[in-house]
């Protein structure tokens, strides 16, 4: 009789678990996740030979990573590469781990944003971002070295968190140290970053997504506020 009663207590909390999990908002994130790691992995069983071509991702990054000197006077594959890989460089990654780091944070700040806004909102601020950092990249690199990875959308999304709270702290009329606090912590933390990796960070991408980011949030809060 006990465990029964056990079992039977056990039961909503399972079923809310599950309720929350294929919630669209949740179902979209995993999605998009889903889509990166199928990339990832399947570059890495190629790396380690146990699935087609060994040179599968130099043959990736060659036709999908964000390439300055496409901008410039290089050949792109395709004629369309110069504007695609404006978009194409997000759903690669280095590796596993940079895909484990910018999967978990994708999961942490997407469902951050989604508990907000909606899946309409997110995507906008998700490709605006992307986009904005890519631009930075190709504006601030000293180099013509290519960049994959979506952590240029990952700050952006970030910066549209910021950009909310300061603008709800300012509604309000609360101080925005916090806001402040939390931008130079960001800064640290890609000095620290740049160093540590010899100066390979793409802070560039960083810096253009954030503050995609940020005007992005702002203007939708504006169009919102209009609006009403």
């Amino acid at each position: 009789m006990y465990r029964a009663k056990q079992r039977q207590l056990r039961r909503p909390v399972a079923t809310q678990t599950l309720e929350t999990a294929l919630k669209p908002k949740n179902l979209f994130l995993y999605s998009m996740i889903a889509v990166y790691c199928v990339i990832e992995i399947t570059l890495s069983l190629a790396d380690s030979g146990a699935l087609g071509p060994v040179r599968l991702r130099p043959l990736a990054y060659d036709y999908g990573a964000f390439w300055p000197g496409l901008l410039g006077n290089w050949q792109p594959n395709y004629l369309a590469q110069p504007y695609a890989m404006f978009v194409t460089y997000a759903f690669l990654h280095g590796g596993l781990v940079h895909l484990s780091v910018n999967m978990i944070s994708l999961w942490s700040l997407g469902r951050a944003i989604l508990k907000r806004a909606s899946i309409g909102t997110f995507t906008f601020l998700y490709v605006a971002s992307s986009l904005s950092g890519a631009a930075g990249f190709a504006l601030l690199a000293p180099g013509l070295r290519p960049m994959v990875g979506t952590s240029g959308a990952l700050f952006g999304l970030l910066g549209a968190l910021l950009a909310w709270e300061y603008m709800d702290r300012y509604t309000v009329r609360e101080g925005i140290e916090d806001v402040a606090k939390v931008i130079a912590l960001l800064v640290a933390l890609n000095l620290v970053m740049w160093w540590a990796m010899s100066g390979q960070l793409a802070w560039q991408a960083h810096l253009g997504g954030f503050l995609g980011g940020w005007i992005g949030a702002l203007l939708l809060d504006y169009m919102a506020r209009r609006r009403t």
